[in-house]
């Protein structure tokens, strides 16, 4: 049996500011891990696809093909991961996942084939994803409760700010484009994972973890599989892997929309990645604070549907503009789509949580993470098949689609806080 660190008690009333680091030593791992994880995700980002096709010497679209496979896999792995977590603990796993994820990244410099390729990346990114609903286990577990959502916000706006540092040193090695220099890259992501998995099961559990596992080491095995029949945490899991799509917006729609049915310059794309990322920085954590129960989560989810709606409206409107008024136009939906965001993903934190059976965290988390991943592979055909095929009509499809699910959560949620009093659950 694994030693249990002793828990470090945190003060639920501690504020959480961009500027401080937080007075809680197991948040200030908990960002130093993010931290050094963005930095390397962030430098590997820009230049992965085309160390595969320039490098490498692969077909693009075998290469894309390829990914969305290793996507599937993982969302595919996300809720076994989580039931490992509940049977032999989420820290332990999470490590274990890290570890593996560095391993297979570390493999790319190997690549020669693409047989190769598909091994290597399948293995990296199923690991990685089915790590997202284990890490927010790991944080149910690590965290006090009171402080959970806006320590989660505070770790987002971590990874916000680290990625961006590692996407300016990414984009150094693409202006460099030698095989050395996308080899050091993919050596320095891999390390980002495989380095902070041994610091994982270091992290110390929070009071109220200590207390499960004192009282309730092992519930009945029907339990463990709970949140795979657990309909309305699925239905909620749905609207927010709905909302959640629009993360692709700024990926893949917008560069897509820009270049191809706007005047707008095409460095219009990284503007509004950039002030998205600013934004995100800045927002997150005091959006959080106001979102962390369940009814201000509900609404925040409301809210958040609504904005994508107006949102795609603006967007919509910058077709057939002049390049500075389609910028302009442009701006202002990334600005509205950052409330949205923030608002979606604060909700999303502390639905995930709240509306989980606390004794199988593992799996739950594996769901909703799963959930998310989904959400996040969709979006790229969701917004092409809509904004970017069908122009002002599509986007008004997509937009009436985000407010739906937004407006949904709200009976999803009574259903499933029904749901939770039958089961006699106190999560």
């Amino acid at each position: 049996m694994t030693t249990t660190p002793t828990a470090v008690p945190a003060s639920a009333g501690q504020e959480l500011r961009p500027s401080r680091l937080p007075t809680d030593p197991t948040l200030r791992r908990a960002a130093l891990l993010t931290a050094v994880n963005s930095l390397g995700n962030g430098l590997y980002f820009p230049l992965g696809v085309l160390y595969f096709t320039r490098i490498v010497g692969l077909d693009a679209t075998s290469v894309g093909l390829g990914m969305t496979g290793a996507g599937l896999v993982g969302v595919a792995a996300g809720v076994p991961a989580g039931r490992a977590a509940d049977r032999w603990g989420a820290r332990q796993v999470g490590a274990w996942l890290w570890a593996g994820t560095g391993v297979a990244t570390a493999a790319y410099v190997l690549v020669q084939s693409y047989i190769g390729f598909l091994v290597a990346v399948v293995c990296a990114t199923g690991l990685q994803m089915a790590s997202r609903g284990v890490q927010g286990a790991i944080y149910a577990d690590v965290l006090p409760a009171a402080t959970r959502v806006e320590a989660r916000a505070y770790l987002r706006m971590v990874t916000n700010v680290f990625m961006g540092v590692g996407g300016l040193f990414g984009a150094i090695a693409l202006q460099l484009d030698t095989r050395g220099a996308y080899m050091t890259v993919i050596v320095v992501n891999a390390l980002s994972f495989a380095g902070p998995a041994l610091l994982l099961p270091r992290l110390p559990l929070a009071p109220h973890a200590l207390e499960r596992t004192a009282h309730a080491p092992d519930a009945p095995a029907a339990d463990r599989w709970r949140a795979v029949r657990d309909l309305p945490f699925l239905t909620v899991t749905v609207l927010n892997a709905i909302l959640v799509a629009q993360y692709t917006l700024s990926e893949v729609g917008l560069p897509l929309w820009i270049v191809e049915r706007t005047e707008a310059p095409r460095w219009t794309a990284a503007l509004l990645m950039i002030l998205n990322c600013v934004l995100v920085a800045l927002l997150q954590v005091r959006v959080a604070r106001r979102a962390s129960q369940v009814p201000s989560a509900v609404r925040a989810m409301g809210f958040s549907g609504l904005l994508l709606a107006a949102a795609c409206a603006v967007y919509a409107l910058s077709a057939g503009l002049s390049p500075v008024w389609a910028v302009l136009a442009l701006g202002v939906g990334a600005v509205v789509q950052v409330f949205a965001e923030v608002l979606s993903a604060a909700g999303g934190w502390t639905l995930g949580y709240e509306l989980a059976d606390s004794r199988a965290h593992g799996v739950y988390q594996g769901v909703f993470g799963a959930g998310m991943s989904a959400g996040m592979m969709a979006g790229p055909a969701l917004v092409t098949v809509t904004a970017i095929q069908h122009g002002s009509a599509g986007w008004v499809v997509l937009g009436v689609l985000f407010a739906a699910a937004g407006l949904a959560v709200a009976p999803a949620v009574r259903w499933a806080q029904r749901n939770g009093e039958w089961r006699g659950d106190k999560s």
